[in-house]
């Protein structure tokens, strides 16, 4: 931006999530001018800040640049710089309706929990349905199988791949898993498959909580990181399932989006 000309006109989306916080800053009409992703850390407000930041230096703007920012995620409180907080669930049915728009159910794998949410063809959500308080399916399930194998999380997609075989770990408990793994190691069994069982792990706890029928799109920041989930989840479902552009950012794409339609100077 050169010096005297006007401030652009930004709207911005933050999703404060356990394990990382993501911003999207929209320009209109709705075009995506910049995304941030950080490891949420400690303090969530920090973060987000320099989530913020780190945006607005990518779209050389200021933050009077921003006309109205709405925060989610599991940290959504502690942004002080959001106008409103809205629900993850509103913000990834707003942000995948966006990227696909038609009926949907979209299946979010997240840090800690994990969500199914079905979107009409109007975009309105019909229903959705969260997983039991435990990591079991979860990004925490593969990063508690990855400190058991004593592997950094960023092999565990070339590992899965790497075999063809899987080894059945419960899809209920992380504990068990863990004890599970203990024996298969006993016994000699190849890392590979244990990986590859874990991630079918994490597709059956998905696969419990809800029918998933029609266009299934995958979101979340585990999904980003490890896109086998993606191959493994249509041979349970019978049918390819979609990866959402960006599958980290959706959350924080709808709340931008939550946030530029609910400006009155839009």
């Amino acid at each position: 931006m050169t010096a005297g000309s006007p401030h652009p006109r930004l709207f911005c989306g933050v999703d404060v999530g356990a394990s990382a916080t993501k911003l999207v800053l929209l320009d209109p009409p709705d075009q995506v001018h910049s995304r941030v992703v950080r490891p949420s850390g400690v303090d969530y407000g920090v973060t987000a800040r320099e989530c913020l930041e780190a945006a607005l230096v990518e779209a050389s703007a200021t933050e009077a640049s921003l006309v109205r920012t709405v925060s989610t995620g599991y940290g959504r409180g502690n942004v002080e710089f959001a106008d409103d907080t809205l629900t993850e669930i509103h913000c990834h049915g707003l942000g995948c309706f966006h990227l696909v728009p038609r009926a949907i159910t979209i299946v979010d794998i997240g840090g800690q929990d994990n969500k199914v949410i079905r979107v009409g063809d109007d975009g309105r959500r019909l229903d959705f349905t969260l997983n039991r308080k435990c990591a079991a399916g979860t990004g925490a399930f593969l990063e508690e199988i990855a400190l058991r194998l004593g592997i950094d999380l960023d092999e565990l997609e070339d590992l899965a791949r790497a075999s063809s075989d899987a080894v059945r770990l419960s899809s209920f408990c992380t504990v068990f898993a863990k004890t599970e793994i203990l024996a298969h190691l006993r016994r000699g069994t190849p890392v590979a498959e244990i990986v590859r069982g874990a991630f079918y792990s994490v597709v059956s706890r998905v696969v419990e909580m809800s029918p998933l029928a029609g266009c299934v799109v995958l979101s979340g920041g585990v999904v980003a990181h490890n896109p086998v989930i993606a191959a493994i989840l249509s041979e349970h479902v019978g049918t390819p399932v979609e990866v959402a552009p960006h599958p980290q950012f959706t959350a924080a794409l709808g709340a931008a989006l939550a946030a530029s339609r609910s400006s009155p100077s839009r």
